[in-house]
């Protein structure tokens, strides 16, 4: 199995400091449910991983995390694309969980639920937590620019190790990854 994980909000959806927390703010960022598709259509089975402490801070509430996804399922479904599995980790920062990214504990569970080893499944994220995950639980790292990737990427080329590929969307990310 082919299997490619996606940070959603800044990746596949643009971002907000103020939260994405109706299905009306979520928002497809140009080319990404295209991507998806492309990555479907090459035979990936693609997940989201993400962090949703909106509603440990009660910003929103399950029914309105589901009626996005919904919106971005409906929309894939158009343009025959599809995510496979949401995961997300629904606690605020100070919880102390290990799903919350920069913990590993999200993609640890995605990959033994698809029974993946993740050194040869690629993260796509625009944040250092998404950059560390990967890192953390030993799958291939990719940053995207948009949402904080800009951000994200000036801290990692002073603070990685090892060389992240930085893509301008994930239309390029995917395009490099099909090729």
């Amino acid at each position: 199995m082919k299997l490619i994980i996606l940070d959603r909000d800044g990746v596949i959806n643009h971002d907000s400091d103020a939260y994405i927390k109706s299905p009306e703010e979520w928002l497809p960022i140009d080319g990404s449910l295209e991507a998806i598709a492309r990555l479907n259509h090459g035979g990936y089975t693609v997940v989201v991983a993400s962090n949703q402490s909106g509603l440990a801070r009660k910003y929103f509430d399950i029914d309105a995390l589901t009626e996005m996804h919904k919106k971005m399922d409906n929309l894939l479904a158009k343009l025959g694309g599809r995510v496979d599995a949401v995961f997300y980790c629904p606690h605020g920062p100070k919880d102390g969980c290990d799903c919350r990214k920069p913990k590993p504990g999200m993609l640890l569970e995605i990959g033994q639920r698809f029974n993946v080893p993740l050194k040869d499944v690629v993260f796509i994220g625009d944040s250092i937590s998404d950059i560390k995950a990967a890192s953390n639980a030993s799958a291939q790292a990719m940053l995207v620019r948009t949402g904080k990737g800009v951000k994200a990427e000036k801290i990692i080329q002073l603070e990685c190790k090892e060389v992240v590929p930085v893509y301008d969307n994930l239309a390029a990310a995917v395009t490099a990854i099909l090729q």
